[in-house]
């Protein structure tokens, strides 16, 4: 194969003439030694374990201190623009780049960029697909979800001129930046959202041009209730028909398009499913998407765990959402010990403040275009985060080069 120019073969791809190949562990240093979480000034010191850093974004969650864990055993100590590392489940890519001192957890590894290395771009070279393949692999050699010093030390890094190095590593974290700015506009805009509904959906803000009492009415009174069924499973012919079939963990969508499950025409003869038309409001019933709510966009069959809620006059929005406020509730006051359960009747009993319909339509269409945001923000953010994998697969291999 013909190599462009400035390029040369490696044993790992085409790679820019002026990168080198190096093992890991000649671009950081695993730390020796541990302390003690109990004498000062280690107690006091920030100690990060594994649940502390979220999976593949190189983002520290929390941080509290030795003392406040109680940590008692020994633990790692690392600097500043240290790396601290994952080494169980390695496939989660759990890594930060430290801007303070602390301690970690004997379950993580404390790297030290070499002089010549940046702490930046070793970060974003752990955290990246090649090393998630290769720690895959070797816990599958070793049958343990584990990499140890060894295995670490035969990963070869192609490695950049310090000034590339800082360049790439600068590059990722202002898209990290970016996707942390938009997480933090994303959590605000819920807030703004569960503030407003609370305030809308029980009368306590009325919107511009509204007055006048409000009724308070059991959810039965005012809508058709009906859940529905499983054909049975040894029925191969049952299955993988043209039929969606929702199951209460569709109901975590909050507006359904699309299922995976699918029954055929015989399957929803032969059980209690039932179907239910486009815009219909849903209510999960059993297990841990008890009190779930939420509004098929689609014409499907439900399972016994889905109640289906018919209104007969009253806007099918504004229930979703009072219902959506009451979940909390809901679970609280009718689970009794062991997973939370609610049925038809329950849900039926349930009573509700409703303001006259054209005043639901208005509150329904605020909440919706709160929703609308939210998942524009949500929808921005993911395509922000499978932009930084391809940036980080051309950066760290020298396709793209920013030198």
């Amino acid at each position: 194969m013909e190599v462009m120019p400035g390029y040369k073969k490696s044993e790992v791809g085409v790679i820019p003439e002026e990168w080198e190949l190096r093992g890991l562990l000649t671009t950081v240093r695993i730390a020796n030694g541990q302390v003690d979480p109990r004498n000062e000034p280690f107690r006091s010191m920030t100690l990060v374990a594994p649940d502390h850093i979220e999976s593949g974004t190189g983002k520290l969650l929390e941080e509290q201190t030795a003392v406040d864990q109680r940590a008692i055993s020994g633990k790692y100590r690392f600097d500043s623009g240290d790396i601290v590392y994952s080494k169980i489940r390695p496939y989660l890519r759990k890594a930060i780049l430290a801007d303070f001192s602390g301690l970690c957890s004997a379950d993580m590894y404390p790297l030290k960029p070499a002089a010549d290395v940046a702490g930046g771009f070793i970060l974003h070279v752990l955290l990246a697909h090649r090393f998630t393949k290769y720690t895959e692999s070797v816990s599958v050699r070793s049958g343990m979800p584990k990499i140890n010093r060894t295995e670490m030390a035969e990963f070869v890094v192609t490695l950049p001129p310090m000034s590339e190095q800082r360049a790439i590593a600068e590059a990722l974290s202002d898209v990290d930046a970016l996707l942390s700015s938009l997480d933090r506009l994303i959590d605000k805009k819920r807030d703004l959202k569960q503030a407003a509904m609370q305030q809308l959906l029980t009368g306590q803000t009325r919107l511009p041009g509204f007055h006048g009492e409000w009724e308070v009415k059991r959810l039965g009174d005012i809508a058709t209730c009906f859940s529905g069924g499983t054909p049975p499973t040894e029925v191969v012919a049952y299955y993988s028909g043209d039929i969606p079939w929702i199951t209460s963990g569709d109901l975590n969508k909050g507006y359904i398009t699309e299922v995976e499950g699918r029954i055929s025409q015989a399957g929803l003869a032969n059980s209690a499913a039932q179907m239910v038309e486009a815009n219909t409001l849903l209510i999960a019933l059993y297990g841990a998407t008890s009190g779930v709510t939420a509004i098929s966009k689609i014409r499907a069959a439900i399972n016994q765990a889905v109640l289906a809620i018919i209104p007969s006059h009253d806007n099918t929005s504004f229930l979703y959402f009072q219902l959506r406020l009451l979940k909390e509730w809901l679970i609280s006051t009718y689970t009794q010990g062991g997973q939370p359960n609610l049925s038809g009747d329950i849900v039926k009993s349930v009573e509700l403040p409703l303001p006259p319909h054209t005043e639901q339509a208005a509150i329904a269409e605020v909440l919706m275009d709160m929703d609308a945001e939210l998942a524009a923000l949500e929808q921005r953010r993911d395509k922000t985060r499978a932009l930084k994998q391809g940036m980080m697969q051309e950066l760290l291999t020298g396709r793209i080069r920013l030198v």
